[in-house]
């Protein structure tokens, strides 16, 4: 098959029959579990994992989890809550933030932005991401840390490597918290813990180790990000969460997936990503999406760089035998 923008086409009803018979085996059939547990958190991809999970095993099998913390957007539990109920599945609600309170995950940030922001402090909320000029020009993966204060002064610096990792490093606390609640409800009712994790992120390591990565099952990890909106718009998810801009939902500021990490929006990131996965000759990428030889291998250099960077989060633990 050439390469075209319809490449990532896919018939949704077979896809969901697929996953689903995926779902209904490795739980029920391999795990010998009674049920699944889906974090909700009010993106597409909770949405769609939670959607074909209740039409793999029967909404009365399935219990999302809401696990909202103080830094939370305001329209992430109000939207987990509207899919639940569109489902009619169970849900948990648990409120991480004492808990990562507790741990110091917002006090050891607050502390390296301080540190280069001095005047940091509650009205303030910040962000980091990368520059979005990747198709532009040669550049390196710095990651920029940006504060507002309440009267919208901006300012942003440029993090160094180990203010960048602490930051990070107390940040992913909030997903490892979500999957320590996530796996309490699953052994408790007997049922897996299913991820929510896309192909787009797992070739680019975005996801968590032992965070929103440590799952029973990955169900729409071979889906790129553009299909998964295919397929929720099949299953007829919330149309208000199929709009939303993908975002970590990590940090007191609002910042989309793009900005965060990818440096481009997702229908051009798939295909790339499809391209350099298949080899694809750069005279038919350049054709099809209009871009120059130079900026594909630059593209292709940022891939394999993220790939190389993470390629540890995908690994078990190694053994002397």
């Amino acid at each position: 098959m050439s390469f075209s923008k319809d490449i990532l086409a896919v018939d949704a009803r077979r896809t969901c029959e697929e996953i689903c018979d995926f779902i209904e085996h490795q739980i029920l059939k391999r795990f010998k579990k009674e049920g699944a547990v889906v974090g909700l958190s009010g993106g597409i991809d909770s949405a769609l994992t939670a959607s074909l999970c209740a039409k793999a095993l029967g909404k009365e099998k399935v219990l999302g989890v809401i696990l909202p913390e103080k830094e939370s957007n305001p329209k992430s539990f109000p939207y987990a809550k509207r899919l639940a109920e569109k489902l009619e599945i169970e849900t948990e609600v648990v409120d991480i933030t004492p808990v990562l309170e507790s741990l110091g995950a917002y006090g050891k940030r607050d502390q390296i932005i301080k540190n280069i922001f001095p005047e940091y402090g509650q009205s303030h909320k910040s962000k980091i991401g990368l520059p979005q000029n990747l198709l532009d020009k040669d550049r390196f993966n710095v990651f920029l840390l940006k504060i507002e204060d309440g009267d919208g002064r901006k300012k942003q610096a440029r993090l160094s490597k180990y203010d960048l990792l602490g930051i990070v490093a107390a940040t992913d606390m909030k997903q490892r918290t979500r999957m320590t609640n996530l796996y309490y409800f699953a052994e408790k009712n007997n049922y897996s813990v299913v991820g929510t994790t896309n192909k787009s992120e797992v070739e680019q390591g975005f996801y968590v180790k032992y965070g929103d990565g440590g799952v029973d099952i990955e169900p729409i990890a071979h889906l790129y990000k553009t299909q998964v909106y295919q397929l929720t718009e099949y299953l007829e998810v919330p149309e208000e969460i199929i709009k939303r801009t993908p975002s970590p939902d990590t940090f007191p500021s609002e910042v989309s997936d793009q900005e965060f990490y990818f440096c481009m929006p997702y229908d051009t990131l798939d295909l790339l990503l499809y391209a350099w996965e298949k080899d694809v000759p750069h005279s038919q990428i350049s054709e099809i999406l209009q871009l120059t030889e130079e900026q594909i291998e630059r593209v292709f250099r940022d891939f394999e760089s993220k790939k190389k960077a993470t390629a540890h989060l995908g690994i078990l633990p190694p053994t002397l035998v």
